[in-house]
């Protein structure tokens, strides 16, 4: 079913009550609201296809193709899994998140598996961009250096290198502290999407969370917004009509170039009536 009226009133009724608060860094501000990324999947057309007396949430793309579960009760670190099926010209991929991850920085993913970007960024552009550390190992940190950033290398199980992001608290000399929050996409993940995330994590603008909402560390920074709560709810709203539009034209866009079936001949005579 379509994204309802009665669902988007539900998102601003949360969020017209709630004092927003500018919230630093991206990848410390905690889960938000998972609407950001399933209102927008079902605003391009996605359908639920889980049980509604479940706390288990499955999107499933148009074309069938794309599968996204949300599982809150799950056993291990991944709530958020994304899976696409491979097709005659594309291979299938796997990516997926850890609890905390923002639901911001995920929707920047998954907004790309609506309408691509024109061009295939290279992944690492937006990270150098934003003056996040890059060591010549094929890493790069934040400039707290709890977010890092790995392409890891060819094994001997696979012939492309596959993407990490892991959030952790701050350690002791070389060693990490607990992880907060991973992302991971193997080695079959578009480059695009991929980028999309990165330029979502390393955006260097706040995000907007309620006074009491969980953040992913003590130490992210949180300071009053200028933004009133409606300008919170009308941002999510005309975001949501820019994806429906999006995702219209995408298909209008696939129509046209999809190919035309030969017509059929028409027969030299018609056929008699029956009689």
């Amino acid at each position: 079913m379509p994204l309802s009226e009665r669902q988007l009133a539900e998102f601003a009724d949360k969020h017209a009550r709630q004092i927003p608060f500018d919230t630093s860094p991206r990848h410390l501000a905690g889960p938000g609201d998972a609407r950001h990324v399933t209102h927008g999947l079902a605003a391009a057309g996605w359908s639920a296809v889980s049980d509604p007396l479940s706390a288990e949430i499955v999107l499933r793309s148009p074309d069938l193709r794309h599968r996204l579960q949300l599982d809150p009760q799950s056993t291990t670190s991944a709530w958020w899994r994304l899976r696409a099926e491979p097709t005659d010209t594309e291979p299938g991929w796997y990516a997926e998140f850890g609890e905390l991850v923002p639901a911001e920085i995920l929707a920047g993913f998954t907004d790309a598996l609506i309408a691509p970007p024109p061009q295939q960024p290279d992944p690492w552009q937006p990270v150098a961009s934003a003056g996040w550390h890059r060591d010549a190992d094929g890493t790069a940190r934040s400039p707290d250096s709890m977010c890092h950033v790995e392409l890891r290398p060819l094994s001997e199980f696979s012939r492309h290198p596959s993407w990490h992001v892991e959030t952790r608290e701050p350690g002791h000399g070389p060693f990490h502290g607990p992880r907060i929050w991973h992302a991971y996409f193997d080695e079959r993940t578009p480059a695009r999407l991929v980028s999309s995330f990165l330029t979502a994590l390393v955006d260097g603008s706040p995000l907007q969370r309620g006074m009491y909402d969980r953040t992913g560390h003590y130490s992210a920074v949180q300071e009053p917004s200028p933004l009133r709560p409606q300008q919170v709810v009308d941002a999510h709203t005309a975001r949501i009509e820019s994806l429906r539009a999006r995702a219209r034209s995408a298909r209008r866009q696939q129509t046209k170039t999809a190919p035309t079936p030969a017509k059929a001949h028409a027969p030299a005579s018609p056929p008699a009536a029956r009689r």
